[in-house]
């Protein structure tokens, strides 16, 4: 009687996920593997897991070479010794690999998007004799490995999404050092998707590309009051001021960002035309200022959190003049349309090491939020592929910078930054993330959103 084959996720799930009383009571009474019993073990995992169309090459720490199913690779995995297999391999499968890269328990050399790309590799069905195989070659590898010590990571106090939480979360990401964004990013220093309308331009083209696409969008007009919700180093606020003549009104939560781009308003000569301030989007009106003709929030909704999206729109919605126009340009959770098995992909390591408390929605239920703040949707655009190009000249800036980013953060978070832009480069590009902007409208008393009848002249 043959055995029915066993899905990939069952397989994994009862091989990397068995209870922790259990597994330490068996630990117990057994001797410790003998080097011989680990790296069979390892050879027989790997060779059951990894599929074999994968891009990249992994090496053993004995150096020992499985080969993948492209010539050249695009990549090598190479674990650092006998104890990284038995670190990896638990659930969620994102948060280990994460954390074991972190540690040093592996590298990679190349394309880490190749590595990246190895959920939607897997398609594997097993037996329930190659199953159990599985999981003795699992208990024997972590029995192994032992305890593996936890990478720094934000340490957050209060209610998520709270304003003073918020704030913490916010200091953990953007003050990390003025110097260290500069080494990578353009020389405006706009830490959002940039555009390329030929996919030719440089970074510093294409950012100027996506602000002047901004404000376009916005139909931004001579002597208009806009109010920058999330302003970072204060790139779009001087650009707008700068072409288009506007009053600018800046807000963010980073001390760091406010300080640099306060001094680049006083070097542009701006400071009687842009005002930039710490202070929350919940305070957008909080001083008595009047309503502004115009909003743009880039890259700041994917840290307001879903419970508070409705606050977020109406917010923005009491900021904002009829008739005015509000640019909602975020990152979304493209998962509903990709292959990564969610079960896979928890989304715990970026939540945990790169952006605490932050959420990625799906755009359908961002322009929810927004309708129901009363805001008229009147464009939505997916950028992804400008955010994976993007993503791309970070990345090799990075590398370009790698002894200057190791000396100002150190191995850990070097490492940290290194892995998110690698493998976010990957999943903008296959749909696992999106970008998109979204043009809403406060239609005025007249149910007009002055907007042209065509998007022809966005591109004139």
């Amino acid at each position: 009687m043959t055995s029915s084959p066993i899905t990939g996720r069952r397989a994994l799930l009862a091989a990397a996920g068995l209870g922790a009383a259990a597994l330490a009571a068996r630990q117990a009474s057994r001797p410790a593997p003998t080097p011989h019993e680990v790296r069979d073990a390892s050879l027989r995992l790997l060779g059951t897991v990894l599929p074999d169309k994968r891009a990249f090459e992994l090496v053993l720490w004995d150096g020992t070479v499985l080969l993948g199913g492209q010539t050249p690779p695009r990549a090598r995995l190479i674990l650092n010794s006998d104890q990284a297999l038995g670190r990896m391999m638990r659930l969620p499968v994102d948060l280990a690999l994460g954390e074991a890269y972190l540690r040093g328990d592996f590298e990679i050399e190349g394309d880490i998007g190749a590595v990246a790309g190895l959920a939607d590799d897997f398609e594997g069905s097993f037996s329930a004799a190659a199953l159990a195989t599985m999981a003795r070659d699992v208990q024997l590898l972590r029995r192994h490995a032992g305890a593996a010590p936890a990478p720094v990571t934000a340490t957050l106090e209060g209610p998520q999404h709270s304003r003073e939480r918020d704030r913490q979360a916010i200091t953990y990401h953007y003050d990390v050092s003025n110097d260290f964004y500069k080494l990578w990013l353009d020389q405006r220093m706009v830490y959002s998707c940039a555009y390329f309308p030929t996919g030719q331009e440089t970074l510093d083209q294409a950012q100027e590309a996506k602000l002047d696409y901004i404000c376009r969008k916005l139909r931004l007009q001579q002597g208009e009051r806009l109010l920058d919700i999330g302003c970072g180093w204060g790139g779009l606020a001087i650009y707008a001021a700068q072409k288009y003549g506007v009053q600018v009104l800046g807000v963010t939560l980073s001390e760091a960002q406010l300080h640099e781009a306060r001094a680049r308003v006083a070097a542009a000569g701006l400071e009687g035309q842009v005002t930039l301030e710490l202070r929350d989007y919940r305070d957008v009106l909080a001083k008595g200022e009047g309503a502004f003709d115009k909003i743009s929030s880039i890259g700041m909704a994917e840290h307001v959190g879903r419970k508070n999206m409705p606050t977020y729109f109406r917010a923005a919605y009491a900021a904002l003049k009829p008739g005015g126009l509000m640019l909602n340009h975020a990152i979304g959770d493209g998962l509903g349309q990709a292959r990564v098995p969610m079960w896979l992909q928890s989304g715990n390591f970026a939540r945990k090491y790169v952006f605490p408390d932050g959420e990625l929605l799906p755009v359908w239920e961002t322009l929810k939020h927004a309708s129901e703040a009363l805001f008229e949707v009147r464009d939505v655009e997916n950028l992804r592929e400008h955010y994976a190009l993007t993503v791309g000249h970070w990345a090799a800036n990075l590398e370009q910078h790698r002894e200057e980013a190791l000396a100002a953060l150190g191995t850990e978070r070097f490492r940290l930054w290194r892995i998110y832009l690698g493998a976010c480069g990957y999943y903008f590009q296959k749909g696992h993330l999106t970008l998109f902007q979204s043009l809403l409208a406060k239609p005025d008393a007249e149910r007009s959103a002055h907007l042209p009848l065509s998007r022809a002249d966005l591109y004139s």
